[in-house]
């Protein structure tokens, strides 16, 4: 049968999904052949003019889990292309070259191949979108995943904080880039969205665009410390004039993370943004997405507010690490009917 809400054909048998727009490996590399944003010059105008109504923005986010809900074997599809677009991280202090392969080997096979057989999905090589570490790590992704078309995402820019003195950022952007990274993650300075000093936030953004060459940016923009969600819009757009290829939600190091309302707000940016220059920009949440049924929302919310193609690795991926483990032991549930233990599904 056809599932119209997504386009994955789906078989009946409700323990096979046969089919689904999940990536490959040749996916993959072709997943940054999308135009890049070359960015614009700064116009204030459109800035100045973002109006926010919150409570408009609540409404319309508390109803999205009614509005598709996805069950059965349309659920096992919608979560396999979620897994697609995850970026596998690990951002701790006590990371270590070990945990980080074993990351690199649980992101090239993230589903267990006895449940992907049971889906009749042996024949698709699933992957996660990319890898995401430090940039003390980025060689050692690189190394594992070489061959794999898995991209390496290095956070970068003084992260999490983004304090330290803008010549080091740029330093430690050229770094990554040189061992290997092809997506580097940036944290924005966020004193110049809470002093409204727009012009240093656009050209700090230019230089850290110049600075990936050919890797792809992800504007990190913290909301949880930016107050209002229309100091998230004027971010949001103003990242996007000066060329992030992403825009991410958090480092996931804050009080507050990614939530639905600051979702709502940045793919809406993103959609005028596209309206008025033609270039897609993709959408990052991190932090706090840890459930396979907040993951299904967030799917909704990019489905219904940009378009399918918002719903493929190009365009869409989820900063985490739990939540692969909670798909995994959700697709199983799918076949057998029951939940194993989160133990069952290591991460790395």
């Amino acid at each position: 049968m056809k599932d119209s809400k997504m386009g994955m054909v789906l078989v009946t048998d409700a323990t096979r999904v046969r089919q689904v727009g999940t990536s490959t490996e040749a996916d993959n590399a072709a997943s940054n052949r999308l135009p890049r944003n070359t960015g614009i010059e700064l116009d204030l105008s459109v800035v100045e003019a973002v109006r926010v109504n919150r409570s408009a923005a609540e409404r319309r986010v508390s109803a999205l889990p009614g509005r598709r809900a996805v069950k059965k074997d349309a659920q096992a599809a919608w979560l396999l292309n979620a897994v697609t677009c995850i970026d596998l991280t690990t951002l701790n202090g006590d990371d270590t070259e070990g945990r980080v392969k074993r990351l690199c080997a649980k992101a090239r096979f993230p589903i267990r191949a006895d449940i992907l057989a049971r889906l009749n999905m042996a024949d698709r090589h699933i992957t996660t979108g990319a890898v995401c570490v430090y940039h003390r790590f980025v060689a050692c992704a690189v190394s594992e995943l070489e061959g794999t078309g898995i991209p390496v995402a290095a956070v970068s820019t003084g992260f999490p904080a983004g304090l330290t003195p803008h010549e080091l950022k740029i330093a430690e952007i050229e770094a990554s880039v040189a061992d290997g990274a092809s997506e580097i993650d940036i944290v924005i300075t966020r004193e110049h969205v809470l002093t409204g000093n727009w012009h240093a936030l656009y050209s700090e953004m230019q230089d850290y665009r110049a600075a990936c060459g050919e890797a792809h940016v992800k504007a990190i923009l913290a909301t949880g410390d930016l107050k209002t969600l229309r100091n998230v819009a004027k971010a949001s757009l103003i990242c996007m004039m000066a060329g992030a290829d992403f825009i991410k939600t958090s480092t996931g190091k804050e009080s507050v993370n990614a939530t639905l309302p600051v979702s709502l707000i940045m793919v809406r940016m993103i959609r005028q943004y596209e309206k008025m220059t033609g270039f897609k920009v993709g959408y990052k949440p991190a932090g706090g997405v840890s459930k396979a049924k907040d993951i299904l929302v967030y799917q909704t919310l990019m489905k219904e507010e940009l378009g399918r193609e918002w719903l493929r690795p190009e365009l869409f991926r989820i900063g985490a690490s739990s939540l692969l483990a909670d798909i995994e032991r959700q697709l199983e549930h799918h076949i057998d009917g029951a939940y194993s233990a989160l133990n069952r599904h290591p991460i790395g």
